[in-house]
């Protein structure tokens, strides 16, 4: 056998698996471990020197990491048992719930404060910040409300949705978190068009975010540097370049294969920020250009996949909400990639399931799992399931079966009531009503006594003497008489 013909097999085997009713849900099941799994991996070789140089165990971020990854693996298996209306119904208290956290973190005594921003809450030993969960609940309560309104007037498209957003957006601001800001923005330009927003509306508001952010990203001195540090990249080597450089001599060190796992040198304070937003190049210098290609392979078979639960799905909710999620999380991953590699200004934005960050990790995991529950409730996973064909996957973690989708009924509408009128219009209609009668007899009776003067005969006419003679007693006897009489 040649090595084309086990490639064409192989190929065939692949397509065959695809083919499956469930290939989408164990495709998202296992993009999700893997990414989780190597982000873990990575977090403990990328911040065990930090950790172990700022006095504490070279595995506290690591353990912190584990911890939210095991709240996400709960989150991930909540989200496959929650029925999809229950998630209809809960979005839009969830994202209200958000938005209020938003307001709170801004209050000072509330919302801990880090190098001058407020993102965090602070309960215990472990930190939630609130933007990170307004992405999903925007997520959710926009798709359920476009799944009501797609295609209907452009009103109910923008409103609420587009103030609610922007609400969103200017409180993250004000922590100040550009990044978030930046991933909200696009969460909202996806719900807008895939929802149905006209093209040259959706261009126009496009436009217009990017013109928002590029002044917000000038606005302040620490984003004015690193658009500096993008457009010169020659420039103050030590002080704004500084990073960006260290990211692409990490990348460069690397080569195809890498140095080995754990022995990266970038991570011995040279990159900072090297577990979190520059963990791509801690990948590349310690795994190489191959394991560089296998996180964008995953996320490329992600958002096939994704794409493939979108098309799939009969219920608009699904589609706009799995469609939506996709491109946040893709969007979200190639920024990430794209200022490591140095193809974008540096903006913070996390690396989805890899990156050090708690919320993010548990989050993103959550979305996962709301995207695994659409991929059961495709029409053919359905039916599968109905028939028993849940596999080893869906037996092990005992999920319900899911319900197929039927359409809501719309509702006749009403029949519009008749507007009263006053008594004086009726009594004028019955007036005029007995006036078009009257008129109508004088009428027919002056062309029935015009008719009978031609004749001859009676000027009252035929159909009146046919009257007095049918009306008439003992009509007969007396016509003969008088007949007998003449003579």
């Amino acid at each position: 056998m040649t090595e084309t013909t086990r490639r064409a097999r192989a190929g065939e085997r692949f397509t065959t698996w695809l083919a499956r009713p469930l290939a989408s849900f164990h495709l998202v099941v296992t993009i999700a471990v893997l990414l989780t799994v190597l982000g873990l991996v990575m977090v403990l070789s990328a911040s065990s020197v930090e950790a172990y140089a700022g006095g504490g165990s070279a595995y506290s971020l690591f353990v912190q990491q584990a911890m939210f990854a095991g709240l996400g693996a709960v989150l991930f298996y909540l989200a496959l048992r929650l029925p999809l209306q229950r998630l209809r119904q809960w979005s839009f208290p969830l994202f209200a719930v958000s938005v209020l956290a938003l307001f709170l973190v801004l209050i000072p005594g509330i919302g801990s404060e880090v190098y001058g921003a407020r993102r965090w809450f602070d309960i215990g030993p472990v930190s939630i910040q609130p933007s990170e969960i307004v992405k999903v609940t925007l997520i959710l309560w926009g798709a359920n409300l476009l799944a009501y309104r797609r295609g209907g007037p452009l009103k109910d498209i923008l409103v609420p949705l587009v103030p609610a957003g922007l609400l969103v957006c200017l409180l993250v601001v004000l922590e100040p978190n550009l990044s978030t800001t930046i991933a909200l923005g696009i969460v909202l330009a996806a719900l807008l068009w895939y929802g149905g927003l006209p093209v040259r509306l959706f261009v126009t508001i496009a436009v217009t975010g990017l013109i928002a952010a590029a002044v917000l990203a000038v606005s302040a001195g620490y984003r004015s540097d690193r658009v500096r540090a993008f457009f010169d990249s020659g420039a103050d080597p030590q002080g704004i370049n500084y990073q960006a450089r260290q990211a692409k001599y990490s990348l460069a060190d690397g080569g195809i294969w890498g140095r080995g796992l754990g022995q990266s040198r970038a991570k011995w304070s040279y990159l900072p920020n090297s577990h979190n937003d520059f963990i791509f190049a801690i990948i590349g210098e310690e795994l190489g250009f191959v394991g560089c290609m296998l996180v964008v392979a995953l996320l490329a078979l992600f958002i096939y996949t994704g794409i493939r639960i979108s098309l799939r799905s009969v219920d608009p909710f699904l589609l706009l909400l799995t469609a939506t999620a996709t491109t946040w999380i893709t969007a979200q991953a190639l920024i990430n990639i794209g200022y490591v590699v140095g193809l974008l200004p540096v903006t913070g934005l996390q690396l989805p399931l890899v990156s050090a960050g708690g919320s993010s990790l548990a989050i993103t995991l959550f979305m996962f799992g709301i995207i695994a529950s659409a991929a059961r409730h495709e029409p053919e996973a359905v039916a599968a399931l109905k028939a028993g064909q849940d596999g080893r996957l869906s037996r092990l973690l005992r999920l319900p079966v899911p319900e197929p989708y039927s359409p809501p009924v719309a509702r006749p509408a009403p029949k519009p009531r008749p507007r009263p009128r006053p008594a004086g219009d009726r009594q004028r209609r019955a007036a005029g009503a007995r006036e078009g009668t009257r008129r109508t007899g004088e009428r027919r009776g002056g062309e029935q006594r015009r008719a009978g003067e031609r004749r001859g005969g009676d000027s009252r006419g035929t159909d009146s003497l046919r009257s007095t003679r049918a009306w008439e007693p003992n009509y007969p006897m007396r016509h003969a008489r008088e007949r007998g009489r003449s003579r």
